[in-house]
């Protein structure tokens, strides 16, 4: 009985093994076609790329010269990458400038570019739309009383990313008796 189990286990193994392992590997003329496309597409960072050409087998010298032929060829360019994704991510999902940063560190994006990218957001526009994200809250929550109305609607915005002296002064705006 003992065999049975470990012979069924070996073959749902290998079976999932061999599913599973249908990765397609590029030769390096497929891989500036294919990556070239990819870059086309959409804004990517270098880490995308390298983990995309790394994922079909591409490694190495080879990984390298594909990244740098993209750069100069412009289809790669992490400062253009973090302007976007700093507007988008604001625009779209209203994320505050914590956020923003947070998530293109994580994607082995430079200070400098980082830097850049935080210019893309308008003052006026960045102050308006934590105002609209905090009336939004206020709206759809429940409070007790004013602390705790305080306090969850300055966790929100924390959460999105804003930073906690703009909350602070929109928060004292909205309610004069703090």
């Amino acid at each position: 009985m003992a065999c049975l189990i470990r012979s069924a286990i070996l073959i749902m193994i290998s079976s999932d093994f061999t599913e599973n392992n249908k990765m397609q590997y590029w030769t390096p003329e497929e891989a500036v076609l294919n990556m070239q496309k990819f870059c086309v597409f959409q804004e990517r960072c270098h880490k995308e790329v390298r983990s995309k050409l790394l994922e079909h087998g591409i490694y190495k010298d080879v990984l390298e010269e594909i990244i740098s032929d993209l750069i100069s060829n412009n289809y790669l360019d992490e400062e253009r990458f973090a302007k976007t994704f700093a507007r988008g991510k604001f625009r779209m999902k209203h994320w505050g400038r914590n956020k923003i940063k947070q998530e293109l560190k994580l994607r082995d994006v430079s200070g400098y570019s980082i830097k850049e990218a935080m210019g893309e957001i308008d003052e006026k526009e960045y102050i308006e739309t934590l105002k609209s994200l905090i009336a939004k809250k206020e709206k759809s929550t429940k409070f007790n009383n004013h602390y705790v109305r305080l306090k969850k609607l300055t966790d929100y915005a924390l959460s999105k990313g804003y930073e906690y002296t703009y909350i602070q002064n929109v928060l004292t705006n909205v309610y004069k008796d703090i």
